[in-house]
């Protein structure tokens, strides 16, 4: 079975101002439906043909570019778009938020580490959150469309992430990557990553 680019649950417009409705349309429709069709073709009659997205990015061949590249691009971008929501950001609260002030102090002490790990990613790629089977929490950063279930990733189940790549910010923000990472925490759904969390 193929596939499938994931239905948002939101409108392009509805991140505005904090993510403009015109990057929205090109980033899910343009960038994430060709990671979703490249995908398709390259595991098309193979062995990988079948299996969870999450099978093929844990056993995944690093050399292997294509499968590399647009198999995390599509793993990314779904987990990008369902941590985001309008009428969001603010605190997390229940045990997200609770595990970041056990983890890292405070929520302050959370963004900023977050935020450096998303400005000082050289180049294009991600930041996350992820949690480990113990309860912890750790923020790590990945080039291209790695992420951190990949066999070189930082580990854990990614909770949260982070798009730093140009497109995903170019038009409304040009340079200031800083004001984009500033802007996510406006629209990130906590009630999304606490579930993801306590899975």
């Amino acid at each position: 079975m193929a596939f499938e680019l994931p239905k948002l649950n939101y409108a392009f417009d509805a991140l505005e101002p904090n993510i403009d409705a015109k990057t929205m349309e090109i980033h899910y429709g343009k960038h994430h439906n060709g990671y979703t069709n490249n995908l398709n073709n390259i595991i098309s009659g193979t062995e990988n043909e079948g299996k969870s997205i999450e099978e093929i990015l844990k056993s995944l061949d690093l050399n292997n570019s294509g499968l590399r590249n647009n198999g995390g691009g599509y793993y990314n971008h779904n987990l990008f778009w369902e941590i985001m929501g309008p009428n969001s950001g603010g605190n997390p609260a229940g045990e997200i938020g609770e595990s970041i002030n056990s983890n890292f102090g405070s929520f302050e002490n959370f963004k900023d580490e977050f935020s450096k790990a998303a400005a000082t990613r050289f180049g294009s790629g991600w930041a996350w959150l992820c949690a480990h089977a113990n309860g912890k929490l750790e923020i790590c950063s990945t080039a291209n469309q790695d992420n951190p279930i990949m066999p070189n990733g930082c580990g854990g189940a990614p909770i949260l992430c982070l798009d730093v790549w140009e497109h995903a910010y170019y038009l409304n923000y040009q340079n200031r990557r800083p004001d984009y990472i500033n802007a996510f925490f406006n629209v990130i759904n906590w009630e999304e990553v606490n579930k993801k969390f306590l899975k």
